[in-house]
């Protein structure tokens, strides 16, 4: 009896052995609370949307997905819980980051564990070069920044100040704007660079009116902050006085627009996507992802970024066989193409950033009296020109 209990027990133990291989776990690291909590919830939308569309499945393996919250930018706590992911949770991958600090964190420790990361927002240049382990799926402001430059020369903005917060995305983005500005014959005037945590912007608002400025370019990242922001241009007078505002596409997302209102109709930006797109993929996208995030007016960019992302996970995933293999997963994906909600997409052989269409967006009132980031223009196959500044 004794020796048949010992052998039901060891048969036991193969057999939930043999499940738990079977069990590929993806580690999702953003803010689930705090300040920032709308982003998190995209993250789990567009990847709820993901499953939802191609099963939890591939093969024999069944994808499990587990959230970590860093409500804040928090390098210290990113890295922490990432290593939790990996030692306890035994993740095979990883995910999601919000803020770039928390994503240059956790690049150290990605070949050691031979976990490969998967970038659905973070947007400095520099974080594609600190891991060969790293993919982006989402953007940088690079990408973003650049092509606004011409359009606000166009618009007869000959003299522009630099309004941006001081972190990584937020200097990105200065200099991106400043290269293809002055290029071009533009006069960068002044650069206001502001602490991350700054939500009064009378004074920075009043230094805008002071310097002279036909216009002024603005990057926050998406949030709180962005939506003060933009009231604050309005309040203080500089939309009614003819100080054109241009930023990449944080400034108006589209959870923000209810709230902002007819102060934001007109607002120029560029970005890598608006939940407008006009395309198949994206409708069945926006309806999916919809029904995720519960509230249709939450929905906004992070979603398609960590949609995108789960899409390279499962093709790295197919790759590999299941198999713990962050090499040859990542080697799998360079150079993939396929057709995002957003659009036509690429990953770089060489850099494994992102290559997109980068649109021209105008905030628009639709019939039905919604507010909505309209796509006017598109510049094609935008690689990452941030990465060339290095």
């Amino acid at each position: 009896m004794k020796k048949l209990t010992l052998t039901a027990l060891a048969a036991f133990a193969l057999t939930a052995s043999a499940a738990y291989a079977d069990v590929i776990k993806v580690g999702i690291i953003g803010p689930m609370s705090g300040p920032f909590a709308l982003q998190g919830k995209n993250f789990k939308a567009g990847i709820d949307a993901y499953i939802a569309e191609h099963g939890n499945k591939i093969g024999d393996d069944t994808i499990e997905v587990i959230y970590r919250d860093v409500p804040q930018a928090d390098p210290a706590q990113s890295k922490s819980l990432a290593q939790e992911l990996i030692i306890k949770e035994k993740v095979q991958y990883l995910g999601g980051f919000f803020f770039t600090p928390d994503a240059m964190a956790v690049t150290p420790i990605l070949q050691q564990a031979n976990v490969p990361m998967v970038v659905m927002n973070a947007a400095t240049s520099t974080i594609v070069t600190k891991s060969p382990y790293v993919v982006r799926t989402s953007f940088t402001t690079w990408q973003t920044s650049l092509p606004i430059a011409q359009v606000a020369l166009d618009k007869g903005a000959k003299k522009v100040i630099t309004v941006v917060s001081d972190y990584g995305p937020g200097i990105d983005a200065e200099n991106a704007f400043k290269a293809g500005f002055t290029k071009i014959g533009g006069d960068v005037v002044e650069t206001i660079r502001m602490p991350l945590n700054t939500n009064d912007f009378s004074p920075i608002m009043q230094r805008v009116k002071d310097s002279g400025a036909e216009g002024v370019f603005a990057f926050l990242p998406a949030g709180p902050t962005t939506l003060g922001f933009m009231k604050s241009y309005v309040d203080n007078g500089l939309k009614s006085a003819g100080v054109q505002l241009f930023a990449p596409g944080d400034l108006t997302q589209e959870s923000d627009l209810p709230a902002l209102g007819e102060a934001a109709l007109g607002v120029l930006t560029t970005f890598h996507y608006a939940l407008s797109h006009d395309s198949a993929e994206n409708k069945k996208f926006v309806e999916d992802a919809r029904k995720a995030i519960g509230n249709p007016e939450e929905l906004s960019f992070p979603s398609v970024g960590a949609y995108d992302g789960m899409h390279v996970i499962y093709k790295m995933i197919e790759a590999t066989g299941g198999k713990q293999d962050a090499a040859k997963a990542v080697d799998a994906v360079k150079g993939m193409e396929w057709m995002s909600p957003r659009g036509p997409v690429s990953i770089d052989a060489e850099t494994r950033h992102i290559t997109q269409n980068i649109y021209l967006r105008e905030v628009a009132k639709a019939d039905d009296g919604t507010y909505y980031n309209k796509e006017i223009q598109a510049f094609e196959k935008q690689g990452d020109p941030g990465l060339d500044a290095q």
